[in-house]
């Protein structure tokens, strides 16, 4: 079985999380999502979700894409879920091209699909404000 994974805040969730979610399924058998926590993306990021964090991994454990959602508490903790969850692929939007190639060194294929590009949550927020 081949395992993918990837990671994302996926908040206001739209058409251009499903097309990443479907075509990072399409890479392997068994999709993870590794979700930012709401502390996460406010310490880190600098983001606030409109959505809570288990509300945001009810949306995503209802999408047939998706088998397994998972917490994101760190940058640091890629090279760890890799190794724990067993996976061959690491899919990231290409907005990160080359940020994540360190983990070729742990034998992970990684893979940077291009984004919807006419939708963002940013722009729905923009557009919503307006």
């Amino acid at each position: 079985m081949k395992r993918v994974i990837t990671y994302g805040t996926f908040d206001l969730l739209h058409y251009g999380h499903i097309n990443i979610l479907r075509r990072a399924k399409e890479l392997g058998d068994y999709l993870v999502v590794v979700l930012s926590t709401d502390e996460f993306n406010w310490e880190q990021k600098q983001k606030k979700c409109y959505f809570t964090y288990e509300q945001r991994k009810m949306l995503l454990e209802s999408i047939r894409y998706v088998d397994l959602v998972i917490p994101e508490t760190s940058w640091e903790q890629k090279k760890t879920d890799v190794y724990e969850y067993h996976i061959d692929t690491f899919v990231m939007g290409d907005d990160w091209t080359g940020k994540f190639d360190f983990l070729k060194d742990e034998g992970v294929e990684v893979v940077y699909l291009p984004r919807t590009p006419e939708i963002s949550t940013t722009q729905i927020k923009s557009d919503l404000n307006q």
